[in-house]
């Protein structure tokens, strides 16, 4: 099953609202807050920066980006049109646009930002050095990129060989991640792309007793599994079930390597 991002405006809108429900989910995770902040602070930016994410989704992220020091505006862009409703209905207030784009051909005059920021999008870009040219092409001359993604070949639920909750997570990869092995030629795709200075940094997301967002990734996986025809509805019920029951007993274990690159366009 291909990635749903990667062709997420073709989605049927049921499905869109649900993953809308899981970013917006991500987002208030503490562990997932303390790596956006991490990763963010970062960045240097000047007073009066502009700022834009690729691949905002529910614009969680831009939400984030428009508080730090010095911005004066932050920009989101994503496929779906449904995402950028969502993300213009929680934003409100706040110094931010948003529009429906494509990362490979944004609509943005060459050296317009001071940062472009990818959080967890890029792995869903088929082509994407087509998407970091194109964030080379709307920065200014020593302008910053930051690129957060997972090593989402590292995403485990199991606790044992045989765990079959792992299951899940192969499925839940299939199913939403176009390259999960995208970090570990981040670097030189970076370089690649004309930037310079580029640094990976690891982030870990580990929990041994659950959290609400590695449960709605079991979900999902399960449901990938029956949609698939690879196990039948009332197993993957059965895998659900038993994330559930682990989740309410705090043994839900789910890890998932993270990385982060910020790199700077010479000039």
């Amino acid at each position: 099953m291909p990635d749903v991002y990667a062709t997420i405006a073709e989605a049927d809108a049921e499905l869109q609202e649900r993953l809308a429900d899981v970013l917006e989910l991500r987002a208030v995770d503490p562990q997932q807050r303390a790596m956006r902040t991490d990763y963010t602070a970062a960045l240097a930016l000047p007073d009066g920066a502009e700022l834009l994410e690729v691949g905002c989704g529910t614009g969680a992220v831009t939400r984030h980006l428009a508080r730090l020091p010095g911005v004066a505006r932050a920009v989101g862009v994503d496929p779906s049109p449904l995402f950028v409703g969502r993300a213009r209905e929680l934003a409100a207030g706040l110094p931010v646009e948003f529009a429906t784009g494509d990362g490979r051909a944004l609509d943005f005059p060459d050296g317009r930002f001071d940062a472009v920021v990818f959080h967890t999008s890029l792995c869903h870009v088929p082509e994407c050095e087509r998407a970091l040219a194109e964030a080379h092409r709307v920065l200014r001359p020593g302008g910053l990129v930051a690129v957060f993604d997972g090593d989402y070949a590292t995403t485990t639920f199991a606790r044992d060989p045989r765990d079959p909750l792992q299951s899940c997570a192969d499925a839940v990869l299939e199913m939403l991640v176009h390259d999960p092995w995208l970090v570990r030629r981040l670097v030189p795709l970076l370089r690649a792309a004309g930037f310079a200075d580029a640094e990976l940094r690891g982030h870990a997301y580990t929990s041994a007793t659950g959290t609400d967002y590695f449960l709605a990734l079991v979900d999902r996986g399960a449901d990938a599994l029956a949609a698939s025809g690879t196990v039948t509805a009332e197993l993957a019920a059965a895998l659900k079930a038993e994330g559930r029951a682990r989740y309410d007993a705090g043994t839900l274990f789910g890890h998932i390597a993270y990385a982060s690159a910020v790199a700077r366009r010479p000039g």
